[in-house]
């Protein structure tokens, strides 16, 4: 007797041998069972899983001895012909060679005649999908009212291509691809019953190169019996189809999370010299991207997976390395090289490629979070001009930020010192006495740092943070301003900066004057606003202070920006609305109680001004781009602007 293949020799003789395909023979078994057998079946699917072996199962159950019935006999003589192909009433007919008109014609001149021996005629086409349009067309008719003793079974890979007319005349029956867990199981036996010894690993490399059909995977394994004799291992089925090994795949995927080109670049060109599949590897690739995605968005669900236990384990290590969105983006580079393969030239060259761009995909960032970033920057940048500071952050706030160890309350009364006679407004020192302080009498003096009566009055931390910093009072071409006079200066130059350009002043709000002098204006930031320095240290900037100087009658002023912590007499600047007159001080000083019998003024407490919500502006497309904060932005993220919405 001549030698036959384990697909055939293996091949399913009744519903309870189909493997993965429950849903379809637990319907048919009930419809022979309830009497409900319709005229016209279609069965559907990829390629080994199962619909050419159902359809010669369902016509035993419907010509066997007593029936229809599912339960039929071992030895019953009508189901061997079947099996065997020698049975007059059942006629197999391949769609791919039988698909002209002149053939179904014919085949409705047979179907009037009435079975030989058997209950029903059976005709079974397969690939169904082949016939042409006229021949569906020309069997239309016959199909839709066959007599009572004829039975179409048909079945294809393609049922896109059958139409709909012919469709909507049969019951369809999709079948599924078998899981891998499935195909192992069933190897096993077959090994077991062929005395193969087999590894374990062996049979899933083999389960998972037949890409879940049944007809493949036992031709392999008759394939591996062949060349490795009745002992195989995993490296035997690696080498004879050219798939690569799960830990290289792992490794690689591991690789492309990491960031390194070099590593995964290294491991394809060891797997193309030793001549694997390269389109198969990019497959299992994508595959355990997938497996990680699902093991991630699921939470560990292992039934959604069809993994060994060493494969779970990576699939636990290395799916919390990124986020599930990052998973996503490397499968669409993946999906789309896949797609693109059979086209190129070189495959090792556009897998190379491919897995540049996985990397790449892995360090790029959201649509979402780059918004997130630049509002983030967006909130920085204007210090919180646009709410009002809450108590939890008012403790972190410029107006409430004093030197270091110094706690003054916000109630505790302000003393007025008097200035010299060529100052604009008066100096105020806070006092940290219970008692009331005497009234300090008028005395010139070269600067407000040298000692005056109020001089006593200030807590050491105060003078600490005082040394530290550049003096309150500066020289501007031999003239000597006060801290006062400079708060005024920026102010109004911080007003004309505002009305020419919103988004400069908004990056200029947290800023604070520090000096004035040789025409140089230094301007700082203290420490936690240090990074502002970057957006406003620019040419456009540096352009528009100096106007804005010029006009303020301080013409061939040099600006410097610089790191500083800002003087705990600095009053920050408010709203137009909220500001004083023009010749008024930029806070009204609050004088210490007098002695009896003075004039004596209430005091009111030194609490700033709180600043009011600044309104929407007109948005100038041209600024906005140029916009230092929008060009940081674009820098930090490599992206450019596409399109600017008001």
């Amino acid at each position: 007797m001549s030698y036959q293949v384990i697909a055939r020799k293996y091949r399913p003789q009744r519903f309870a041998d189909v493997i993965g395909q429950e849903h379809v023979t637990q319907t048919l078994a009930n419809a022979i069972s309830n009497n409900r057998i319709a005229h016209a079946y279609l069965f559907c699917g990829p390629r080994g899983t199962g619909k050419t072996t159902i359809a010669r199962i369902f016509a035993k159950c419907l010509n066997c001895t007593d029936g229809p019935k599912v339960d039929f006999a071992e030895d019953d003589p009508r189901c061997r012909e079947i099996a065997e192909g020698r049975a007059i009433d059942v006629l197999e007919i391949d769609g791919a060679s039988n698909n002209g008109v002149e053939q179904v014609r014919e085949l409705r001149e047979t179907v009037k005649y009435a079975p030989a021996s058997s209950k029903f005629k059976i005709y079974i086409i397969d690939e169904v999908h082949m016939l042409t349009t006229a021949a569906f067309n020309a069997l239309l008719k016959t199909l839709e009212e066959p007599p009572a003793h004829v039975k179409f079974l048909f079945a294809t890979t393609d049922p896109e291509k059958v139409l709909p007319t012919i469709l909507s005349r049969c019951q369809r029956f999709d079948l599924r691809r078998i899981p891998v867990s499935l195909i192992t199981k069933h190897l096993g036996e077959i090994a077991r019953k062929e005395k193969v010894d087999i590894d374990a690993e062996a049979l899933h490399a083999v389960a998972r190169g037949a890409d879940g059909g049944m007809r493949d995977a036992e031709s392999a394994l008759d394939q591996l019996i062949s060349f490795c004799g009745t002992h195989i291992v995993e490296s035997d089925v690696l080498s004879m189809f050219g798939l690569t090994a799960r830990s290289q795949v792992v490794g690689m995927a591991q690789a492309i999370l990491q960031g390194n080109a070099a590593g995964a670049l290294q491991e394809l060109s060891e797997l193309a010299r030793h001549g694997k599949d390269l389109g198969r590897l990019l497959s299992d690739l994508l595959h355990q991207f997938r497996n990680l995605l699902i093991y991630r968005v699921s939470k560990g669900d292992m039934k959604l997976l069809e993994v060994s236990e060493v494969e779970a384990a990576s699939l636990k290590e290395q799916a919390n390395a990124v986020e599930a969105d990052t998973f996503t983006r490397i499968m669409e580079v993946l999906t789309e090289a896949e797609g693109r393969l059979r086209d190129a030239t070189s495959k090792k060259i556009f897998i190379e490629v491919t897995l540049l761009k996985a990397i790449q995909a892995v360090q790029t960032v959201s649509l979402d979070d780059v918004l997130k970033q630049l509002n983030r920057l967006r909130s920085e940048g204007t210090g919180g001009t646009s709410a009002p500071a809450s108590p939890a952050s008012a403790a972190s706030s410029p107006v409430t930020r004093k030197a270091e160890g110094a706690k003054p309350s916000l109630q505790a009364p302000m003393v007025t010192v008097p200035a010299p006679e060529s100052a604009t407004a008066p100096v105020r020192t806070p006092t940290v006495a219970a008692a009331p302080a005497p009234t300090p009498s008028p005395a010139p003096a070269p600067t407000p740092a040298a000692a005056t009566p109020s001089s006593p009055l200030r807590s050491q931390p105060l003078e600490a943070s005082a040394a530290a910093n550049p003096t309150p009072a500066v020289a501007s071409g031999g003239a000597i301003l006060t801290e006062d006079a400079l708060q005024n200066l920026w102010r109004e130059v911080l007003e004309g900066v505002g009305r020419a350009s919103p988004f400069t002043k908004n990056y200029l709000i947290e800023a604070h004057p520090v000096s004035l002098a040789k025409n140089v204006f230094t301007i700082g930031f203290d420490p936690e606003f240090a990074e502002h320095i970057d957006l406003v240290n620019n040419q456009k900037t540096h352009a528009l202070l100096q106007t804005k100087l010029s006009e303020a009658g301080r013409p061939q002023t040099q600006i410097r920006f610089i790191q500083a912590e800002r003087s705990a007499n600095w009053v920050p600047p408010v709203p137009v609305a909220a500001e004083p007159e023009a010749n008024a001080p930029a806070a009204r000083p609050v004088p210490a109680p007098a002695p009896a019998g003075a004039s004596t003024a209430t005091p009111t407490p030194s609490v700033p001004a709180k600043r009011e919500k600044v309104g929407p502006t007109q948005l100038n497309v041209e600024e906005f781009k140029n916009d230092p904060l929008i060009q940081k932005a674009l820098e930090i993220f490599k992206g450019r602007i596409i399109e600017v919405r008001a």
